[in-house]
């Protein structure tokens, strides 16, 4: 008894002198040293699958904040590397969407991330080339009869703000009604009303599939993109939109399933109802959580007095023992689909999405702390 009252006090002391530390000075800083480790250890001349692709959402996130050209320039690399697409195939006719990382895979959502970053480049300076290929490829999506082209968690992430950023450049309907449409079907195959949280895919819905100790299990990564993605796409659904109140539910629903899972330590474990699954801190999930709490809190959506301190250990955890001195972003659990038992995620790992997370996450905590 005596030794959890100690180790409670030293919990609330740590907390309280990081909060003393905490402003948007410290966190900018931090947001740099990030951003600047990255870039100078990763040439932008990657390809624009998902992974690359999410760091990139970050990086403009940031650029918005610090107008620093050289963050935009780098993603404008990328952009001109990749000749403003995602999978290159022109045959429409080979055109698909399970998994697949060649260039016939144009219908599948990994390879459309990179339009975020493409529309929003295009937005600081209009150059009809830059979105040609979104629209090309969006349109003829949206021409098909199929809504099951969202099957895996993280596509909700990778497409979902697409449809909202295309739909708020072109004035098109359709763009909301089919992301709306998709949607439904993603739901019906992985969405836990119960628990309000998102299995990874149908190959992981309980009781088909159990923890190693026999529950649910939540993949925190797969969470962290539908969290972070349903932000995405209210920053740019109209308020009055018919399906604008789902979409708050929805993010507000899974907001409060989140915010139980989170350890003391303000990481959340990768399988996130069943921490001794796989024990220890994550870094991408947890960044992608602490991102869509703290942009919540910026515009509204969720209760500041509930939030601001899971955000806030959230955002500790990801600036003191996640983020390294020489810039590294570790603790990110490498690309994968679910918690594994046993594999190793500590201070060395590290990955373009999650450094993308950080960004994010951090990018909200300067314009709170801006507030």
């Amino acid at each position: 008894m005596r030794i959890n009252l100690i180790l409670c006090f030293l919990l609330c002391y740590s907390f309280a002198s990081f909060s003393q530390r905490l402003n948007k000075e410290d966190v900018m800083s931090k947001l740099n040293l990030a951003n600047v480790y990255w870039q100078e250890n990763n040439k932008p001349t990657l390809w624009s699958f998902w992974d690359v692709a999410a760091y990139h959402t970050g990086n403009m996130e940031l650029y918005k904040l610090t107008r620093n050209e050289a963050y935009r320039n780098y993603s404008e690399a990328w952009a001109v590397h990749n000749e403003w697409k995602g999978a290159k195939s022109d045959n429409k006719a080979e055109w698909k969407y399970s998994y697949g990382e060649k260039d016939d895979y144009v219908l599948f959502g990994d390879w459309q991330t990179c339009f975020q970053t493409y529309i929003d480049l295009y937005n600081l300076d209009p150059k009809p080339y830059k979105i040609a290929r979104a629209i090309e490829v969006m349109e003829y999506q949206m021409s098909t009869p199929n809504n099951d082209y969202w099957w895996w968690a993280d596509g909700l992430y990778m497409v979902m703000p697409v449809m909202t950023k295309m739909y708020k450049l072109t004035g098109d309907e359709l763009y909301l009604d089919k992301m709306y449409s998709y949607l439904q079907y993603a739901d019906s195959i992985m969405y836990d009303k119960k628990e309000a949280l998102y299995y990874r895919d149908a190959k992981y819905v309980y009781p088909k599939h159990k923890s190693e100790n026999g529950k649910k299990d939540f993949w925190a990564r797969g969470d962290g993109w539908v969290f972070a993605g349903l932000a995405k796409v209210l920053q740019d659904l109209p308020k009055d939109h018919q399906h604008y109140d789902f979409y708050v539910q929805r993010y507000q629903d899974m907001a409060e399933a989140i915010a139980k899972c989170q350890q003391k330590e303000g990481y959340w474990t990768r399988s996130m109802l069943d921490p001794n699954h796989a024990p220890g801190p994550e870094a991408s999930g947890t960044a992608f959580f602490t991102y869509g709490f703290l942009w919540g809190i910026n515009n509204g959506l969720l209760a500041e007095k509930k939030y601001i301190p899971i955000a806030k250990s959230g955002w500790r955890f990801l600036s003191e023992t996640a983020l390294q001195e020489d810039g590294r972003v570790g603790y990110i659990q490498p690309i994968g689909e679910k918690a594994i038992p046993g594999q190793v995620v500590d201070a060395q790992s590290t990955a373009s999405f999650g450094v993308g997370a950080f960004l994010l996450a951090g990018s909200e905590m300067y314009r709170y702390l801006n507030q």
